[in-house]
């Protein structure tokens, strides 16, 4: 998409020279050598989002977590207790599971071995022809390593990573107030793309392709983002004394005049609209609000203001445990943040736009990917989880505009990568410091 006309450089508050972090060589997204490092030596060894606690609710629920030649069963053996293991028979090796589901018992459909939901061997059909020499501990399923946070199931197959709260510091601290294990899949999307897993994250942790790719959105969203290192993590969050929603991007003319009430209340509406994601649903029908109760010189800050009140006093009205924040809680969360490896996520107090990426099984240069919303509703009044699940993106219609056009660069990126013309990425120093963070963190995770 061309940028807007009359566009201006933003007053961007940093300046940094590239580093040698900045340059990303293009062999990491298209050398199958590269893929095979990763495979020996991340997915193993790494803290993975495996599905939300919401996802298996009962006992003997399970979510089956697939990443390469690994699968792991994530089981839920007691109210209060969820337990993992490899996804393999003892026997001959056959997959005990697929997807998602219900059982009593973990059961191989090869020679009808079963396991019971705490590891332990439950039935070995005809174990007599063994005489003895086959042992209940040598059969039990190899068990993973779990653990949760904020609502999300990680696993993590290596038994001497670090606990699940270190290695996603500093994460948990930063969102001790936000409800997260509250929420509730609105939607979920899983689809194929043409893209290395790491081409496909990248096109969500940084706010520096808004002003092109996603101009429609200038007019009420100010783009102009750092972005930061944290650890393994990266974030990106407004520039000092800036605020995005219902802004008007510093890239435009005519930016110090604008109606903030139509602004705010027209940026709601658009994410309602095209992605209904990060804000409730029953917000886009509260927002006129703002125009009819607050005077058109009102500034960004009143109507923000009254957005929040309106937000918690529909959030009171209808039970939903609305978390009373600072604002300096709210501007240290920022706007995005890509947990490592594989997990994007956008927070808000009341809602969450995510992603999760993974590589494809035989190819570094696909990836599935997967894109979900998450609200805060009322108790017992969150829709039923339907997941949609599709081969490639472009089989789905309604990804929405926003998504659509990231899809589209995701694929046109990984196809420019071949080009002998190529040699790698230059990330920007001050608005994709993320990427090149992640890279680093990457590159130091699997020794490369």
């Amino acid at each position: 998409m061309n940028q807007p006309t009359g566009a201006l450089q933003p007053e961007i508050t940093r300046r940094k020279k590239a580093g040698p972090d900045d340059f990303i060589a293009k062999e990491d997204y298209v050398s199958r050598d590269f893929a095979r490092l990763e495979q020996e030596r991340l997915w193993p060894r790494s803290w993975q989002m495996a599905c939300r606690e919401e996802e298996i609710p009962k006992v003997g629920d399970y979510v089956t977590y697939d990443v390469l030649d690994e699968s792991i069963i994530v089981v839920r053996t007691a109210p209060d207790r969820i337990a993992a293991y490899h996804n393999a028979c003892q026997h001959r090796g056959r997959r005990l599971t697929e997807g998602c589901g219900h059982a009593r018992r973990l059961f191989c459909r090869f020679h009808g071995w079963s396991w019971k939901l705490d590891g332990t061997i439950a039935h070995v059909v005809d174990r007599d022809n063994w005489d003895g020499s086959l042992k209940d501990e040598d059969i039990a399923l190899p068990a993973v390593r779990v653990d949760s946070w904020g609502g999300f199931v990680f696993i993590c197959m290596a038994e001497d990573a670090e606990p699940l709260l270190d290695f996603l510091s500093p994460i948990p601290d930063v969102f001790r107030n936000y409800p997260f294990e509250k929420m509730h899949y609105r939607w979920y999307k899983r689809t194929g793309i043409a893209c290395n897993w790491k081409t496909a994250l990248e096109a969500f942790n940084e706010g520096y392709h808004v002003q092109t790719t996603h101009s429609q959105l200038l007019p009420v969203h100010d783009d102009e983002a750092l972005s930061f290192a944290e650890g393994r993590h990266g974030s990106y969050q407004l520039a000092p004394g800036r605020i995005s929603l219902g802004a008007r991007s510093p890239r435009l003319a005519g930016s110090d005049n604008v109606d903030y009430r139509r602004n705010v209340r027209d940026f709601v509406l658009m994410l309602e609209e095209d992605l209904k994601a990060s804000i409730p649903p029953h917000m886009s029908q509260l927002v006129d609000r703002l125009v009819d109760e607050l005077p058109p010189e009102a500034s960004l800050l009143d109507v923000l203001t009254k957005y929040g009140q309106i937000a918690f006093e529909a959030a009171q009205a209808r039970g939903i445990p609305f978390p009373t924040l600072s604002p300096e809680e709210m501007a240290r969360a920022g706007a995005d943040w890509h947990l490592f490896p594989n997990m994007v996520f956008l927070p808000a107090p009341d809602a969450m736009l995510a992603y999760r990426a993974r590589p494809d099984r035989d190819d570094p240069e696909r990836c599935i990917f997967e894109v979900y919303s998450l609200v805060l509703y009322p108790d017992g009044e969150a829709p039923p989880l339907v997941r949609q699940d599709f081969a490639d993106w472009r089989e789905h219609a309604d990804w929405g505009l926003i998504l659509t056009q990231d899809f589209e660069n995701m694929t046109q990126v990984q196809r420019g990568m071949r080009s002998r013309g190529f040699v790698g990425s230059r990330s920007n120093p001050v608005q994709e410091r993320s990427v090149s963070n992640f890279h680093r963190a990457l590159r130091d995770f699997i020794g490369a």
